[in-house]
C-alpha cells in the first residue's frame, strides 16, 4: 500500500496531467449524481468547499443549491487555528485567503449547523471509505464536534484506490460519488 504522501503526489499527477474539459464534463456528472441523493434534495443547508487545484467543481454545485432554494456556508480558517463555515450570498462573497484558495470575506456571517449536508475534500479515497486529506485535519476536527451532519465527499475516480492509510481518529464520508458510481451506503440514496 501506497503511503499518504506517495498517494498525495500520484493524485496531483493525475489532476495536472487531466484535460481540462474531461474534467470539466466529470465534474458536471459528479455533480448532477449528488444532486439526486435524497441526502441533497432534503438538505435545506449545503457545506461547501470552494474548488481549487482541479479539485470537482463545487462553484457550479453552489449556484445550483441556491437555484434549489438552500442556504450555502463554506469554511475559512480562522487565526484561532480552527475551521469555521459562513453563509454565502452569492459566489461574490468570496475572495482570495491563505494559499490563493477562495474563502468567504470577513464580513459574512458565521453558520453554526445543528444538521446538514457538508461536502468533505480529500485527495484519496479508498472503496471502504478512508480518506487521505490535505493533512491539516480540519474537517476530522470539525465533524468532531457536528455529528449529526451528513457528510460526502465528490471524487474523480482517479481519486480511489485500493487502499489507503488510514488512522483511528479519521472520519470518513458518509458516501464518496464519483462520475462512474456511489461508494459506501451510511445513509440512504
Amino acid at each position: 500500500m501506497l503511503g499518504k504522501k506517495e498517494i498525495r503526489a500520484e493524485v496531483k499527477k493525475r489532476r495536472r496531467e487531466a484535460d481540462e474539459e474531461t474534467l470539466h464534463e466529470k465534474s458536471l456528472q459528479i455533480l448532477e449524481r449528488f444532486r439526486q441523493l435524497s441526502a441533497y434534495k432534503d438538505a435545506s443547508l449545503l457545506l461547501a468547499y470552494v474548488d481549487a487545484k482541479r479539485e470537482v467543481e463545487t462553484r457550479f454545485l453552489m449556484r445550483c443549491a441556491w437555484d434549489d432554494g438552500k442556504k450555502v456556508a463554506v469554511p475559512r480558517v480562522d487565526g484561532d487555528g480552527i475551521m469555521h463555515f459562513y453563509y454565502l450570498r452569492s459566489l461574490k462573497d468570496l475572495e482570495p485567503g491563505a494559499f490563493g484558495i477562495m474563502e468567504p470575506r470577513a464580513d459574512c456571517r458565521i453558520c453554526e449547523p445543528e444538521e446538514g449536508l457538508l461536502l468533505m475534500p480529500g485527495v484519496a479515497f479508498d472503496e471502504q471509505g478512508h480518506r487521505v486529506g490535505y493533512g491539516g485535519g480540519y474537517y476530522d476536527r470539525y465533524l468532531e464536534k457536528h455529528p449529526h451532519l451528513i457528510h460526502i465527499a465528490l471524487a474523480f475516480e482517479f481519486q480511489i484506490f485500493p487502499e489507503v492509510p488510514s488512522e483511528k481518529h479519521d472520519i470518513c464520508p458518509d458516501l464518496i460519488v464519483t462520475e462512474n458510481r456511489i461508494l459506501g451506503g451510511k445513509i440512504g440514496r
